[in-house]
């Protein structure tokens, strides 16, 4: 028994709906770093990498959430280069929210605080990668927390990535504040 038309074309258009579903979504995701592996180019005279947690109470959140206008989770860690009792800098470990899924990424800090490095560790949309270039991400060096580090003032956007543009220079401000607090506390 042969099925009706009606059902023909019904399974027809749910099979074109699924095709259109499927092909709309990421089916792009790319990991260039591991932590160990990042931590150990930015830090690669270093004798060795440690980290501390870092936990921001809950006022203190809340005014780096107001800086950014976003909310900050409260728990982080920063990892620390040491070589002979003297630290060699930090880093931080992050993500932020591109246009659908999350971009994992480091940030390497001086002792004093300044950016000298960020790597994209993992890239999951389907476009907007060009934000792992050099030029790009040249352009946070020497930016501390009291820069505005923000897409399309200090940084600039790069076209065909605004959304990611945008969300990496979000990221690095806030490690950059993160950073700038724990070091005020001490104990970094």
């Amino acid at each position: 028994m042969r099925p009706s038309r009606d059902l023909r074309t019904a399974h027809f258009a749910a099979a074109a709906a699924l095709t259109f579903i499927l092909a709309a979504l990421p089916a792009h995701g790319a990991t260039y770093w591991t932590v160990p592996a990042v931590l150990k180019s930015f830090f690669a005279s270093s004798k060795k990498v440690g980290y501390r947690k870092v936990v921001l109470g809950d006022g203190e959140a809340q005014e780096l959430g107001k800086k950014l206008g976003a909310p900050v989770k409260r728990e982080w860690v920063v990892y620390v280069a040491e070589s002979d009792g003297k630290i060699d800098g930090y880093a931080i470990k992050d993500e932020e929210k591109g246009m659908h899924e999350p971009i994992d990424f480091a940030v390497q800090f001086s002792t004093a605080g300044a950016v000298e490095r960020i790597e994209i560790l993992e890239y999951r949309e389907a476009y907007g990668d060009e934000v792992r270039g050099d030029r790009f991400r040249a352009q946070f060096r020497g930016k501390t927390a009291g820069d505005p580090i923000t897409a399309g003032k200090d940084i600039d956007i790069v076209s065909g990535a605004s959304i990611s543009s945008r969300s990496v220079a979000l990221g690095v401000k806030r490690d950059a504040l993160v950073l700038q607090l724990a070091l005020k506390r001490g104990g970094l």
